[in-house]
């Protein structure tokens, strides 16, 4: 068995996002600058359809049923896209890009967060979609959610911490333990906590009990950088994924590669060779037997550089299947 496909018909421009069904190990969205989301069957490495909107998509999700998918972007509008019929219904919008989305199977609701400074929340099913609209201090860059609890990540390296059940006000308020700005952001499988990084090639390892014996357990550390021709380069981390079985998480940054790491004994278990350029997305399978990696020209570098870039390094999706090199040492199960 190969260790990785690249997908057929992937998208033109940078690819923002890859999310895989929450129920099918092998259906795979992805979302990308060219304005489209594109619905893959990974097994058969087959495009089975692609949704077209009239700007750059920045995030999507799926609904638990994984017959529904949601989108948004910079044209601030938040879709549904029925993925067997293929129709696009306009739920509603926000006044800014839609920057990151979940769903909640456990209140059935949409969670958008956008840069106009508002979390909202939908039902798909009702008359008059949106739900609830809760203004926050910052634009939201990334949101992530483990059973009730919603992580947010803002600018100015604001974070805030809900309970979806009860919306009011945050349960806490944090900085960020990096001094640059937030680049990705992903939740632990078991809830605890929660992963994050900056553009300044680091991660910081989050807990969620504010009690400061547990606390004292949370830590950062440098990674995504390399030296060449002994001058340290320092590449943003763009994207994380928690291992949905060991609890391991994923990094990918614009050094083009893609580390493994158990957080519990702070340890790199592997790293992928290198990808030919960036890597803005990643996202584990279901059942955890695969990774996809989203390789595309991110603008780190501006748009000079974009028009340099050679055939070999257009936007391309990659599958990988993983094995026990995701797994923690000594695993015997939860």
């Amino acid at each position: 068995m190969s260790e990785q496909i690249e997908l057929s018909s992937p998208p033109f421009d940078g690819i923002s996002s890859v999310r895989f069904s929450p129920k099918d190990p092998n259906q795979l969205l992805v979302a990308s600058w060219d304005a489209t989301v594109r619905y893959y069957d990974v097994a058969a490495n087959e495009q089975k359809c692609k949704f077209d909107h009239r700007a750059a998509v920045l995030a999507v999700t799926w609904a638990p049923d994984a017959t529904r998918a949601f989108s948004g972007g910079l044209e601030t509008h938040v879709r549904e896209l029925e993925l067997e019929t293929e129709k696009i219904h306009h739920l509603g919008q926000h006044t800014d890009s839609v920057s990151s989305m979940n769903f909640s199977s456990e209140t059935n609701q949409l969670i958008t967060g956008s840069w106009d400074r508002t979390v909202r929340f939908w039902d798909p099913r009702a008359s008059t979609p949106e739900q609830s609209k809760h203004d926050l201090p910052e634009r939201v860059y990334f949101m992530d959610l483990a059973q009730n609890r919603l992580v947010v990540a803002m600018a100015s390296r604001l974070f805030h911490i809900y309970d979806i059940r009860n919306m009011k006000q945050p349960e806490q308020t944090r900085e960020s333990s990096l001094k640059y700005m937030t680049r990705a952001l992903a939740c632990m499988t078991d809830g605890q906590g929660f992963a994050t990084a900056s553009v300044e090639g680091r991660i910081a390892v989050e807990f969620i009990d504010p009690s400061p014996e547990v606390q004292s357990k949370k830590y950062a550390f440098k990674c995504h950088r390399q030296t060449i021709d002994d001058v340290d380069h320092v590449y943003p981390v763009n994207s994380l994924a928690f291992h949905p079985v060991y609890n391991t998480f994923a990094s990918s940054g614009s050094d083009g590669t893609v580390s493994i790491w158990d957080h519990k004994v702070k340890k790199r278990l592997r790293q992928y060779p290198r990808y030919n350029t960036a890597i803005p997305a990643i996202d584990f399978n279901c059942d955890g037997t695969k990774l996809a990696i989203g390789v595309s020209y991110n603008w780190d570098n501006g748009d000079e550089e974009a028009k340099k870039l050679s055939n070999t390094e257009r936007p391309a999706v990659f599958v990988r299947t993983v094995g026990d090199e995701v797994k923690p040492k000594g695993w015997t199960g939860s």
